[in-house]
């Protein structure tokens, strides 16, 4: 499990500073004590400061999951920053955001911290604490109580401000002091003369009290436990000793009394409840500390050792009765130790492996393969070559001509199977500079991470989950990769048809669109090249000689009537080059003219229409075919893959539904007895852009729903 370790040290990030500041803060040391533990345990543990940038890091480490998969947790140390009750600010944060997290929830930890309420609920609920009174301002009337007297913040922990008191003086000043330093209300109560029993609490349901653990103060210094003895900066050392030696029925008493006092403010998973025993026997609650102090010389931890539990031991156990709080199960949910069925073995696989997923897409990012760069092309195959032969494919060697187009299949063949289809370069304008692989809470930037990239690392962690159910070897798959999307298919086509007419299905690889969906009809696409040729002729020249220009644009001017949303057509000229001689104007243009149809008679006909304005006049009109993408139809079949694909889908909980496309794609390729599903790669947004971005929840989804849906073979 990812636990994020949450505490307040250093930071002051917040919008302003103002009001009460934090005065307790856990030391580094502590910190990467509990860190250690935690990884020690089994789990992906960092450590992070509770303030305004907190949101962002815990939706950076532990990003959105998906049905079934525990989220991750907090483990809160926060003291918060400042103002009041500042043990509930990070816990707030957690629960508004919904991450589940160790400790208190904001309501306990307020009431813990209220000191004058949780004694008025403690005596509400028949459990001791000593008679108190509260000091609201300075020139207070004198309580009905004998001293000596305890003095002490109101709303305050780690004996802030506290002091015994003997007399009216030393009461009057103690008390001016707090309300000059901490800006709050005063508590006073009866000083208990005798010994302090600590008493640990851990779990829920029921909670259970450690044995109770007594602080052994010496024969220096007043009988309590001071800021400067936390510190440890008095002077003296505070032992502690654990058993307490005190009678069994005390004991039991103390235990009673402490997870009275845990239920009664509504604390979770622990606390600690500070006691006093006086020289009859009597115990009587001082106070309940929500969130104990987890240092090395603490008597939570020291109890908790004395239980059996070490350091580690400890730290985990809070995690798992957290867990047991929030998902009904004192631990996780075992992986790979216990049989369970092949879905439920590729979920546990793949959840595991979020952070690897991530980290290999940003390794494909870094590897370079624009589709006018045919080195890293091959480069970018022969990773791919390498690590499908870890899993056990085999290259199709009729179907790989290797510089535009690859093939493997499992030992099963391809023949009758599932074909996946996706492309290794990355279709850019080569002017653009790179953009290197960065991560926010939501999405994964960098250059081809959308259209290539992680529909790339999205089949690799499928086909590994596969293997780690040890079903992939038996499963009919194929894996077609070409290098040319970026060049319109040019060399890939025919080889990518080959593969299409083999295989019982298609998964087109292509880039989802953001809301979910999936691609069942794209329209065709033709691109092609008018070369337009006159006379070199001077600026001004007079004669029946027409520069190449004029007679261009007119005859550009009637394409755009061709363009039909009742017809789906579009008709528009993309690019435009000219070539003169010095001092003479052009005598040559080339203009690049882009279709879209529905089906190939539209095509023809849109052609026909073209040709037809490009004839004739002074000047000489070549219209050559520079590319054809054939449309992607829609027809019963491919919606009978779309409905497979969406059953499975709804199991998990991951949004599905279907939509036509402008754009070609290979699936256009596909013979139409073969049922074919475009855009199964992660939602993508902005793509050939500089801010390409790709969905890391639809990553991990798409990933999970791919090794589903490959399990169940075709047919």
């Amino acid at each position: 499990m990812k636990v994020a370790v949450i505490y307040n040290r250093e930071s002051q990030k917040v919008i302003n500073l103002f009001g009460v500041p934090n005065r307790e803060k856990y030391g580094l040391a502590a910190i990467r004590r509990i860190v250690n533990s935690l990884k020690k345990g089994g789990h992906q543990a960092i450590a992070l400061e509770g303030d305004k940038d907190l949101i962002d890091n815990l939706e950076d480490f532990m990003p959105r999951v998906i049905k079934g998969e525990h989220p991750g947790m907090a483990f809160n140390l926060s003291y918060g920053i400042q103002g009041q009750a500042r043990y509930t600010h990070v816990p707030g944060i957690l629960e508004m955001v919904g991450i589940p997290y160790v400790g208190s929830g904001p309501l306990a930890h307020s009431l813990a911290l209220d000191k004058v309420v949780a004694k008025m609920l403690f005596k509400q609920n028949g459990l001791p604490t000593p008679d108190f009174a509260v000091l609201t301002e300075p020139g207070f009337d004198m309580p009905n109580l004998e001293y000596p007297l305890i003095v002490k913040p109101k709303n305050e922990a780690v004996s802030f401000g506290i002091r015994i008191v003997n007399s009216e003086g030393e009461l009057r000043e103690a008390a001016d002091v707090i309300f000059q330093e901490f800006e709050q209300p005063v508590l006073v109560e009866r000083y208990i003369e005798g010994r302090e029993i600590n008493v640990g609490v851990l779990g829920n349901s029921p909670p259970e009290a450690f044995e109770p653990a007594e602080l052994i103060f010496g024969d220096e210094g007043p009988r309590i436990y001071t800021l400067e003895d936390k510190k440890r900066q008095s002077g003296r050392e505070i032992g502690v000793v654990c058993p307490a030696e005190i009678s069994p029925e005390i004991a039991v008493e103390a235990k009673r009394i402490a997870i009275g006092a845990f239920k009664t403010l509504g604390c979770y998973d622990c606390a600690r409840v500070d006691i006093r025993m006086d020289d009859d026997g009597n115990l009587y609650i001082l106070e309940v500390n929500s969130l104990p102090s987890l240092g090395e010389h603490g008597s939570y931890v020291a109890a908790a050792d004395a239980m059996g539990m070490d350091f580690a031991a400890l730290v985990n156990r809070m995690v798992e009765v957290a867990s047991a709080r929030y998902f009904g199960t004192p631990l996780p949910p075992t992986i790979g130790r216990r049989r369970v069925s092949a879905d439920q073995g590729v979920f546990n696989h793949l959840v595991q492996r979020r952070d690897r997923l991530e980290r290999e897409v940003r390794e494909w990012v870094k590897l370079s393969s624009r589709s006018n760069d045919p080195v890293g092309i091959r480069l970018a195959a022969k990773t791919v070559d390498e690590t499908y032969g870890e899993l056990g494919l085999v290259p199709v060697e009729d179907l790989t001509d290797g510089h535009d187009a690859w093939a493997w299949e499992t030992p099963k063949g391809l023949d009758g199977g599932t074909l996946l289809i996706g492309h290794l370069d990355v279709p850019v304008n080569p002017e653009l500079g790179a953009e290197p692989f960065r991560r926010d809470p939501e999405f994964l930037y960098g250059e081809g991470v959308g259209s290539s990239r992680a529909p790339l690392v999205m089949t690799e962690f499928a086909l590994r989950a596969l293997r780690r159910v040890r079903r992939l070897k038996d499963l009919p798959i194929g894996i077609m990769l070409y290098g040319d999307e970026g060049r319109d298919c040019e060399e890939s086509s025919a080889l990518i048809r080959k593969a299409a007419s083999r295989a019982g299905r298609i998964l087109v690889l292509r880039p989802g669109s953001m809301g979910g969906k999936l691609v069942t009809g794209r329209r065709g696409q033709r691109r092609y090249r008018l070369t337009v040729e006159g006379d070199p002729i001077k600026l001004g020249k007079a004669g029946r000689t027409r520069d190449v220009m004029w007679a261009l644009f007119p005859r550009l001017d009637q394409l755009s009537p061709l363009s039909s949303r009742k017809d789906r057509t579009a008709v528009a000229v993309v690019d435009m080059r000219t070539q003169a001689f010095p001092r003479l104007l052009p005598h040559r243009a080339i203009v690049t003219i882009q279709t879209s149809f529905p089906d190939a008679a539209h095509g023809d006909r849109l052609e026909e229409e073209i040709r037809a304005i490009f004839k004739g006049s002074r000047v000489r009109w070549d219209l050559t075919l520079v590319s054809d993408r054939p449309p992607m139809k829609k027809h019963r079949a491919n919606s009978a893959l779309l409905r497979s694909l969406k059953a499975m889908a709804e199991t998990w909980e991951i949004p599905l539904s279907e939509e036509t496309a402008l754009w070609p794609s290979v699936a256009g390729l596909v013979p139409a007895r073969v049922p074919v599903v475009c855009g199964l790669g992660p939602e993508a947004q902005d793509l050939y852009t500089s801010q390409e971005a790709v969905s890391r929840i639809s990553l991990m989804q798409r990933t999970l729903l791919l090794a589903e849906f490959l399990l169940k073979p075709a047919g």
